[in-house]
């Protein structure tokens, strides 16, 4: 639904007018396009098609060179999968049995740390060699004047919606949520001014920013703010979805059938999958795959950081190979007792000295399971099943062949590697959310 609302080309269309005079802007627009909408889906079909059938005919009509457009499209779009509301890190979860809600705050500061390697790349490539990025030109943004009225009567608006909820807030009326009231009168005074403005730098930044904005916010608040499970916002994010497509005259009944129909194959697709994985795992450990493993580990009487650095390397040679569901069914249950059991010694590193035993052996699971969301990062590029390749190789023009989705993958691969190596030497990234917002 969030595909066919216009949400994404409207933004889009605004962070290629902002960035348009900074080196490789479309790419970079491409990369936080995909940074705000990984925050309103937890899966990377959907994204990898609609970013590719918006962005890569545009960046190949500007001259971009085929590897660059495309790793760049591959890679913003699957951050979806670890920014939360990321349905492998509910997976996750549910095996470890840990909290969804802190694994979801945990993968935002890693999230952002690759979305800003991506954008520190593009720029310094685009900066060094132009001709694989060229610039937008001048003449192909065409921006209407700002109608200063407009602008005027926006912001009086909010502040006025601003001091009504102080003052409804203050006079212990418990059962309204004014908060809440409020902020759904400044996205709808927000749409409403968007469409008045038109082709403006100020109504592109209301119908580009504003519309992601109050999905992430109906999504990862409700959840963060202990209003709704993670299943809930699920729900919240659909409608949320629903209400941006009637805003912008997009909800017809053909629409809410198509996107019925691709949801529910989507959705089998995924259970199919696990499934199978299930199976797989299952079978695994009923011939003693898991005891073998384990026997192995102990045969090699590696120390806590040799143990993690041969989990990692497995992990990111699985992704050749493997679905992340499969490699989450395999991995998980099988190592995180290991790791659990080697919690004290990674307690200095984590900075968790003189903390419960219980306490550490849980941030320590939680370090983990980021560690391993991160390098799973890595399997939906990686050939020959790197499942957003195939996803954008299908709506690609014929012009892109797969040398060149194969070849632009390998410098993001690169750069997320080096994510997963700053979560490990600097666990805080992971760890200092979540102590924040739960204390």
């Amino acid at each position: 639904m969030l595909e066919r609302s216009r949400v994404a080309a409207d933004l889009l269309h605004i962070l290629q007018i902002m960035l348009r005079r900074v080196p490789g802007g479309l790419a970079l627009s491409i990369t936080v396009m995909g940074t705000i909408m990984a925050a309103t889906t937890g899966i990377i079909g959907a994204s990898v098609v609609m970013m590719t059938l918006l962005a890569l005919p545009t960046m190949l009509n500007r001259g971009y060179q085929h590897s660059l457009a495309t790793g760049t499209i591959a890679a913003s779009a699957t951050l979806g999968i670890l920014i939360p509301p990321s349905i492998m890190l509910v997976l996750m979860a549910n095996l470890l049995a840990v909290s969804v809600g802190n694994l979801f705050i945990g993968a935002v500061l890693p999230g952002l740390v690759l979305s800003g390697l991506y954008f520190m790349y593009i720029m310094t490539r685009a900066s060094i060699n132009p001709s694989v990025a060229p610039p937008l030109p001048e003449d192909m943004i065409r921006v209407e004047p700002t109608n200063r009225s407009n602008v005027t009567l926006y912001f009086g608006i909010v502040i006025g919606i601003v001091l009504a909820v102080v003052v409804l807030s203050n006079l212990g009326i418990d059962w309204v949520n004014w908060s809440l009231i409020g902020f759904l009168a400044i996205f709808s005074v927000s749409m409403w001014i968007g469409r008045k403005e038109g082709n403006t730098i100020f109504g592109g930044i209301l119908k580009g920013f504003v519309p992601p904005i109050f999905l992430i916010i109906m999504v990862l608040g409700s959840i963060f703010a202990g209003w709704a499970t993670p299943t809930e916002a699920a729900g919240i994010g659909a409608f949320g979805s629903m209400v941006l497509a009637a805003f912008n005259r997009t909800l017809t009944i053909d629409v809410v059938r198509e996107v019925c129909h691709r949801t529910g194959l989507t959705t089998a697709m995924i259970f199919f999958i696990f499934v199978g994985a299930t199976a797989f795992s299952t079978v695994f450990r009923n011939v003693y795959g898991e005891d073998l493993i384990i026997e192995f580990i102990e045969f090699l009487e590696l120390g806590p950081w040799p143990l993690l650095f041969l989990l990692m390397f497995s992990v990111f040679l699985m992704g050749f190979f493997f679905d992340f569901l499969e490699i989450t069914l395999i991995i998980l249950p099988v190592f995180a007792p290991v790791i659990k059991a080697f919690a004290p010694e990674f307690a200095p590193h984590l900075g968790l000295e003189g903390l419960p035993f219980q306490q550490v052996q849980d941030q320590v699971i939680y370090w983990f399971a980021i560690l391993v969301a991160v390098n799973l990062q890595t399997s939906f590029l990686t050939p020959p099943f790197g499942f957003a390749l195939f996803y954008m190789k299908g709506v690609s023009p014929p012009e892109v062949k797969m040398q060149d989705i194969y070849k632009g993958i390998i410098p993001f691969v690169t750069l997320q590697l080096i994510g997963l190596g700053v979560v490990i030497l600097f666990p805080q990234v992971t760890l200092w959310l979540p102590e924040l917002m739960l204390n």
